[in-house]
Parts: structure tokens; C-alpha cells; sequence
């Protein structure tokens, strides 16, 4: 058996059998509606790198996956038995760390130990070797299906046809790579160059991503980032580091803004500011759970802001009537954008929810707005390569606002896009996630 799957921890060391057994599981779990993170919490934690691993992977290649399954067995069998063996079929359709028979033996035995498969441990086993036999043939006979050859749901590959028609491939790929491990130092505590220096003084690979940020060559846990535990860097990817200096730019030496981050949770984005300026920083979220995360992502790394449970939508329940010189508004969105970290949500999307988030994301700007002071600016974000989500949401905003105006954003342009508005396209170019950025200010447009 070749090494354990990337992302396990060294001291893993349960057996395949049992770690496909739960991955199919999550994969059930998926399939039901339920995302992979709350899955995963039901994993013992010793067990969950390792778990996750499989499950994200397997998720990355479904569409193949269940395509080839119809093509061994057009009747699909139980839930169970169906995750079990979609799970080791998206496995060996992409280059994986297990030999095709370990892979095929471990996947009957995990079948052969759980009381919901064991009845199907031998039609598995034959699905399987019978894939072994005529790979090629099969998955020859799948290529014309548009959903196992680039592993998204239909409607997601037509919309992004229609609405990128030059690059819908390339985002397409890029979701279905595994995403690097990203850092953003913390400039308060130590430098760019210095981090890296550090990183090549304990053998670690990396190379400098953005005007923050640190990308790592092989992925490692938290605990054995060097400086993590100190609050010398933060994990964030690239794209999403752009936010806090787009929303302060020019303004990096003023003292005493007043920043509002209206949707902030884990808090991320939130810390970055407080980075960058000596602000004086609110940063809500409507979740409780979540914004105790955002405290202790501060506490970690040695900030201060004022952490407050209420929804943005609603500022009569929350606002003190001062108003803010800047507001990051990262509004809920499909996160069709960050698909890479998160494969489980191009399976759990529908159609309506694109114009259900973007109805909410209108609410949010038409709320926010006016609590800017004279010559405020707020900072438009999703995690989205839809076009509701970004350049229309923006558009239908300018539209009905008229005191408000687009400010110029350099970076990546969406193409087809305002010239002035600012699009960060997931792809393998640029090696980071999916985020649309509109900087908005005040006066005559």
C-alpha cells in the first residue's frame, strides 16, 4: 500500500477500509443535502484528515464517478452501497496514492464490514473488477456526458457557458484542483521576506503570493505552521486577501476610522484590517457560534475589535447612529467561487439559490448604504463567479442609487466586465479563488 492520502496526518494510521467506509459516508451525507463540514464533524477526530482527503477528492470527480456507475449498473443500488462505489470509482479515475487492487479490495471490505452495504459487498467487488477490465472503454463511453467530464452539475456548466464564454473551461478545471495552502502574514508582527527567510531556515517550500500572502509547496496542519500559534500568519487564500487593502486603500496611514465588516465570521478579513490600519473596527455576523470564532482568530493574533451578534440587514437593532467611514460588506453567497476548498457545494447549489442570495445581497447594500459617513466607500464581495452575484448585483445598484459611484479597482478583470469594477477569477494562473470585488463610493457617477 502506497502512503496515506494527502492531507492525513502522520500518525493516521487507520486502516483504508475504515477510512472509505466514512468518506462514503460523508458522501451519503452529501447526496442528502447535508454539507461535507457538518459531516465531517460526525468523523473522529483522529480520523478526519485522512477521511476528508477521500471524501473531498471523491466529491471533485463524482460527475464522472456516477457516470461510470450507470454504465456498470444502470439500476442503482442502495444509498449506502451507491456512496460506497461512486466513492472508489471518482478515486480511480484520478491519479490517487493507492494501487487500483488495494484500492478495489479495501472498497469490498469496507462493504463486507458495515451492516448497510454488506449484503452488496459482492456487486460492488464486480462493478469494480469488471472497471478494472475495461477502464478504458468505460470511461471512453462517459466522455460525452458533459457532467462526468467536468464534474459539475449541468445547469452550473451551461450558466457559466453563458455567462464566460471565453474562459467557462478554465474556471471549470480550476474547481476541480486541489487548492494550496495560502497565508497571510500579519505585517504587525513580521515581514513578507522575513516569514519566507523563516520557512527556508526549517526546510519548508514556499514562495510569496500577493502583497501578504505565503503559499505553501506542500499543505501542512495549523499546528506545525511555523509562527501560527504566535500570530504571525493567518490561512486565507490569496483572493480573499485582496479586501482589506482594496477597502483602505490610500487610506493606510489614517488614524481613527471607523470600520464596519458586516458579515464577518470566522473573521479573517476582519483581522486583516485591523492589520493594516489603527482602526477602530465592528465586525458582525448574525451566527453566535461564528463570531466566537472571530474572537478567538483576533485573541490568537493579538487585535482588537468591537464583536457583535445582529443581522446587517436590520441596522434599527444595532447601530449607534455613528456613522462609518468604510464597510466590507462580503455578502452571503452560492461560494461558487471557492468550489476547490469546498467541492461538496456545486452538489448541494440549485438553481434558485443564485437568485435567492442575490435578493439577500441587495437587502444588505440598500442597508448598509447609508451608513456610511461623507466620502465613505463600502467594498461589494462574494465568493461568486455567477454574474447575479457580482457585476448585475452591482449594476442593479448603481442604477437605484445615483449618489453612489464604481471606484477604479486594479487586479484581474473579469472580461466583459466594467472596467472599473474588480473580479478575481478562480483559475490556474493565478492559483486562487473565485472573488468579485466592487469598491463603492460616494458623489456624482
Amino acid at each position: 500500500m502506497k502512503p496515506m492520502p494527502r492531507g492525513a496526518n502522520d500518525s493516521d494510521r487507520t486502516p483504508l477500509w475504515r477510512q472509505l467506509q466514512l468518506a462514503a459516508q460523508v458522501l451519503a451525507a452529501v447526496r442528502a443535502g447535508q454539507s461535507a463540514t457538518a459531516a465531517l464533524q460526525d468523523v473522529p477526530a483522529g480520523e478526519r484528515a485522512g477521511v476528508q482527503a477521500l471524501a473531498y477528492d471523491a466529491l471533485r470527480q463524482l460527475g464522472r464517478a456516477e457516470a461510470l456507475r450507470r454504465q456498470l449498473a444502470p439500476r442503482r443500488p442502495g444509498a449506502a452501497a451507491d456512496a460506497l462505489l461512486c466513492l472508489a470509482l471518482g478515486w480511480q479515475t484520478d491519479g490517487q496514492p493507492y494501487e487500483a487492487h488495494t484500492l478495489v479490495n479495501q472498497a469490498v471490505e469496507a462493504a463486507k464490514r458495515s451492516l448497510a452495504t454488506r449484503a452488496q459487498a459482492g456487486f460492488i467487488n464486480a462493478c469494480l473488477r469488471r472497471f478494472l477490465r475495461e477502464r478504458a472503454a468505460l470511461l471512453a463511453a462517459t466522455d460525452g456526458d458533459p457532467v462526468a467530464r467536468w464534474n459539475h452539475p449541468r445547469w452550473w456548466i451551461e450558466r457559466l457557458q453563458e455567462e464566460a464564454p471565453t474562459h467557462w473551461q478554465a474556471v471549470l478545471q480550476a474547481d476541480n484542483q486541489r487548492p494550496p495552502l495560502t497565508l497571510r502574514v500579519n505585517v504587525r508582527r513580521t515581514s513578507v521576506q522575513a516569514y519566507l527567510q523563516r520557512l527556508r531556515d526549517e526546510g519548508i517550500a514556499a514562495w510569496r503570493n500577493g502583497a501578504y500572502g505565503v503559499t505553501l509547496a506542500q499543505p501542512l496542519p495549523v499546528e506545525r505552521i511555523p509562527g501560527f500559534a504566535q500570530g504571525w500568519v493567518s490561512v486565507q487564500d490569496a483572493a480573499a486577501q485582496l479586501a482589506a487593502p482594496l477597502l483602505l486603500r490610500g487610506w493606510e496611514g489614517r488614524v481613527g476610522l471607523r470600520v464596519l465588516d458586516a458579515c464577518a465570521a470566522p473573521g479573517g478579513k476582519t483581522a486583516h484590517l485591523l492589520e493594516l490600519a489603527d482602526a477602530e473596527v465592528t465586525a458582525l455576523d448574525i451566527d453566535a457560534q461564528r463570531c466566537q470564532r472571530i474572537g478567538e482568530n483576533l485573541q490568537r493574533l493579538g487585535l482588537r475589535a468591537e464583536v457583535r451578534v445582529a443581522d446587517a440587514a436590520q441596522p434599527a437593532s444595532w447601530w449607534d447612529g455613528r456613522p462609518y467611514d468604510a464597510i466590507l460588506l462580503d455578502a452571503p453567497c452560492t461560494a461558487s467561487g471557492i468550489v476547490r476548498r469546498h467541492p461538496d457545494v456545486r452538489w448541494l447549489r440549485r438553481p434558485s439559490d443564485i437568485d435567492r442570495l442575490a435578493q439577500q445581497q441587495a437587502r444588505l447594500l440598500q442597508a448598509l448604504w447609508p451608513l456610511l459617513a461623507p466620502g465613505g466607500r463600502l467594498l461589494y464581495c462574494t465568493c461568486s463567479v455567477f454574474r447575479a452575484e457580482g457585476q448585475e448585483q452591482v449594476q442593479a445598484f448603481l442604477a437605484h442609487n445615483k449618489a453612489a459611484r464604481l471606484e477604479p479597482s486594479p487586479g484581474h478583470l473579469w472580461p466583459g466586465a466594467d472596467p472599473k469594477a474588480h473580479a478575481v477569477l478562480e483559475n490556474p494562473v493565478n492559483d486562487h479563488d473565485g472573488f468579485f470585488y466592487a469598491l463603492l463610493g460616494q458623489g456624482a457617477g
